[in-house]
């Protein structure tokens, strides 16, 4: 069977192991003449609140940099697993802050992907990041083919 049609494959993920056996999968549709785009979406934090007395009139110390430390470490995971797709054409990365089904959207889109390639389910912290209720929304709302890879790890 042939995957030549795809020739612009946006591929979700997070840095958990979950996401392994996306890539893996992933990595045997791709050739020298397809482009990858790799995403991953991190939820929009609210700032954390330390040293705050409500009934002494203190204020919170808001700390934004949180967020910045997420995208930090979302960037150098995608970094680092661009690399490792040494059979395609051109790899593109994008570290997201938001909600994760429409910044897939949103990016497969603008990106013109022909497929996207993402799991059914994470564990640990993103217990959430890809949830069969994402892929379920990404698949009833894509403009292009999903592949779903059933990405239990248990």
């Amino acid at each position: 069977m042939s995957y030549s049609k795809f020739q612009r494959i946006l591929l979700a993920v997070d840095d958990t192991p979950c996401s392994h056996k996306v890539i893996e999968y992933a990595k045997d549709l791709i050739s020298d003449t397809t482009s990858v785009a790799l995403i991953t979406v991190i939820p929009p934090t609210s700032p954390a609140s330390y040293g705050a007395d409500p009934l002494l009139g203190q204020q919170p110390i808001v700390v934004p940099e949180v967020s910045e430390i997420q995208i930090q470490t979302a960037q150098d995971y995608l970094d680092g697993l661009s690399e490792s797709f040494t059979n395609a054409q051109e790899v593109f990365t994008f570290s997201k802050i938001g909600n994760i089904r429409e910044e897939i959207l949103d990016l497969s889109q603008e990106w013109s992907a022909d497929l996207i390639v993402m799991g059914s389910n994470g564990r640990s912290g993103f217990d959430w990041f890809i949830s069969g209720s994402v892929s379920e929304s990404v698949i009833r709302k894509s403009h292009c083919p999903v592949l779903v890879i059933p990405s239990k790890c248990d």
